[in-house]
């Protein structure tokens, strides 16, 4: 394992572990793990690699034009790197619901956050509807600020709790992350 260090210290994350340079060489001998575990997470993980990646590459755009330059997908993909490095990446030993995390847990918080960036990305793909009414980034969080408040809220869920009790709440904020997109989808027609 390599934990590359920023140049800069990263607010939330010590000792500022640059997740873009850092690697394991323990990925592929526990790929059957994940397998067994959940047949989702590597591909989940992926993506969200990607995403940090490509919001690396945005960072530069963003202070050469700003945020209101970029399109609407880069915009989605910026939301869900911030959901990524702060609501899933950071955390605080001190709390009991993040001293320490299950990978049930783990796996469940990634899941959601790019199922919101992949719903999110299909609504705003899919363009305008027949009034010309377009679905964009802006739309989305208000429209769906319920949903997105309790997807940054995740990380509060307690352990303690029991993985069935918590598995059920990551499940039905996946149900419901699908059922509100498709729902603002139907309104924009």
């Amino acid at each position: 394992v390599f934990w590359g260090l920023d140049k800069k210290a990263q607010r939330k994350h010590f000792p500022s572990v640059n997740w873009l340079i850092s690697y394991s060489k323990y990925s592929k001998a526990l790929e059957s793990f994940y397998d067994k575990f959940d047949s989702d997470f590597i591909d989940i993980r992926t993506k969200a690699r990607e995403v940090l990646q490509r919001e690396d590459d945005l960072n530069e755009i963003v202070q050469l034009v700003g945020k209101d330059a970029l399109a609407e997908t880069d915009k989605i993909t910026l939301e869900t790197a911030k959901l990524l490095r702060e609501d899933y990446l950071a955390q605080n030993a001190f709390t009991p619901y993040d001293k320490f995390c299950p990978f049930y847990k783990s796996v469940w918080m990634m899941r959601n956050i790019i199922h919101f960036n992949t719903l999110a990305n299909q609504a705003v793909e899919r363009g305008a509807g027949s009034d010309g009414q377009k679905i964009t980034y802006s739309v989305i969080k208000h429209r769906l600020g319920d949903l997105f408040y309790r997807l940054v809220s995740q990380k509060f869920e307690d352990p303690a709790e029991g993985e069935d009790v918590l598995v059920a709440k990551f499940k039905k904020l996946y149900d419901d992350l699908t059922v509100g997109f498709r729902n603002l989808e139907d309104e924009s027609r």
